[in-house]
């Protein structure tokens, strides 16, 4: 019973001690996972060892490699004195992350103390040149050398001692091509020649962190700038470029342009102080970088499956799938007659209105919106598939997301990229929802 479970667990908290509180408050929630951020383990680390903070992050890139488990023997190294250890070669640099901005206020000051750069949609990466090889490090602390032969040839003509920050893109026809196709280039076995014409890749350079083996992270943004400008005069190749400055004289200037996005295939500005260091991580210690990007696209689409979350949302259903109508349904009739066949289990008509899934969300609303949304999925379960249920639709959410391309590996034939809930339109019937029509329009023509 109740009364007997909260005796139970109050004469246990009053007589362990503290540790022994916390380890069994974490056993009955059932979280027993604690998430420490990567920038505190760092500077533990670091403090413990007497060791530069910057050094230690430098040193953990690639460090938790699942193919190598870490053992005593590599801690050692990982926390021995500066003097007493020789880098390693190929070692990249911890990433400068931007934070996002809604708008410029006047806490930036002038747009003129700003570069401006267009922000590219393609993998981030660091070319390492160092001992006469080349090594390319993804964000994501994964080496991808091999996956991009044209940026290795062409890093190989680079003095030893550099290392560039930037961005791996497909670019056709002088412009970046939608991020899938990238992606489809990466899920690829082999590299052969038609692979290589189909999805050429080029690397937009964008900081240089590391010039004749001296670290230049310390330096100013303008400072970085003019050698990056100049190291890439050396190599004229468009499979190699350096990301342009875009000129604004003032705000205002720069939200004009920032209106041009789409149309060049980016997703808006990198806003970079002309004074900043390069940091590690998402930090403002060192300067900062805003990521000021365009409003995502949006549709309205119907909530069809739940599965539960992780961590503190285990016992809530916060991952949901989206589905869009076929078509445009004649009225609400028609509409909850789709609707009415769902609950009874019928399976859809082939040629008739029905809702087709589309992209799967888990993030965008508060943990009460969760709730509600909860109680809606519990109360409308029509079948459950393991960890899955499906649910009467009856709730239509606005989803956001930076973009739309073509997929034959979709039911929907889309893929959606990074979508997430925007807001639940309790305004919006269902038969308001929007169509695959919408997002084929919102898609636009491929490259």
């Amino acid at each position: 019973p109740a009364d007997a479970q909260a005796e139970q667990v109050g004469g246990w908290l009053r007589t362990l001690p503290v540790d022994g509180r916390f380890l069994l408050v974490k056993l009955i929630g059932g979280g027993f996972r604690v998430g420490v951020s990567r920038l505190l383990v760092q500077r533990a680390l670091a403090r413990h060892a007497g060791l530069d903070a910057k050094l230690v992050a430098q040193r953990m890139m690639g460090w938790t490699d699942a193919r190598e488990p870490p053992t005593a023997d590599r801690l050692a190294t990982l926390l021995a004195p500066a003097s007493a250890l020789q880098e390693v070669s190929g070692q990249p640099y911890p990433f400068f992350l931007a934070h996002p901005l809604v708008a410029p206020d006047a806490s930036l000051g002038p747009a003129t103390d700003w570069m401006a750069e267009w922000k590219y949609d393609g993998i981030r990466a660091q070319v390492v040149r160092r001992a006469g090889q080349v090594w390319i490090w993804s964000r994501g602390e994964e080496l991808v050398t091999e996956r991009f032969p044209e940026v290795v040839a062409l890093a190989g003509q680079w003095p030893d001692g550099t290392v560039v920050d930037g961005e791996i893109l497909v670019w056709r026809d002088g412009l970046p091509a939608p991020f899938n196709l990238l992606q489809q280039r990466i899920g690829r076995k082999t590299l052969n020649k038609k692979v290589l014409a189909e999805a050429p890749v080029s690397f937009m350079a964008y900081d240089l962190l590391e010039w004749q083996g001296s670290d230049l992270r310390g330096q100013p943004q303008q400072a970085r700038r003019a050698l990056l400008e100049a190291l890439g005069g050396q190599v004229t190749n468009a499979a190699l470029q350096v990301s342009p400055e875009v000129a604004g004289e003032t705000w205002a200037a720069l939200a004009l342009l920032r209106e041009e996005s789409r149309a060049r295939g980016v997703e808006g500005f990198m806003l970079k102080h002309r004074d900043a260091r390069y940091g590690s991580g998402r930090t403002k210690s060192e300067g900062t970088w805003w990521k000021w990007k365009i409003a995502p696209l949006s549709v309205d689409a119907v909530l069809i499956y739940a599965q539960a979350g992780h961590g503190r949302r285990a016992s809530v259903y916060t991952d949901y799938t989206f589905a869009v109508w076929n078509r445009a349904p004649r009225d609400a009739a028609e509409a909850q007659g789709v609707v009415d066949s769902i609950g009874r289990r019928e399976p859809p008509q082939p040629d008739g209105l029905q809702l087709v899934a589309f992209a799967k969300a888990y993030s965008g609303l508060s943990d009460e919106e969760f709730k509600g949304v909860d109680r809606v999925i519990r109360a409308t379960t029509l079948e459950k598939f393991g960890p899955v249920r499906s649910v009467k639709p009856s709730l239509v959410f606005e989803l956001g997301f930076e973009g739309l391309n073509s997929s034959p590996r979709h039911k929907s034939g889309i893929a959606v990229r990074f979508p997430r809930m925007l807001r639940i339109r309790h305004d919006k019937p269902l038969h308001e929802a929007d169509t695959l029509a919408t997002l084929q329009a919102l898609m636009g023509p491929q490259r």
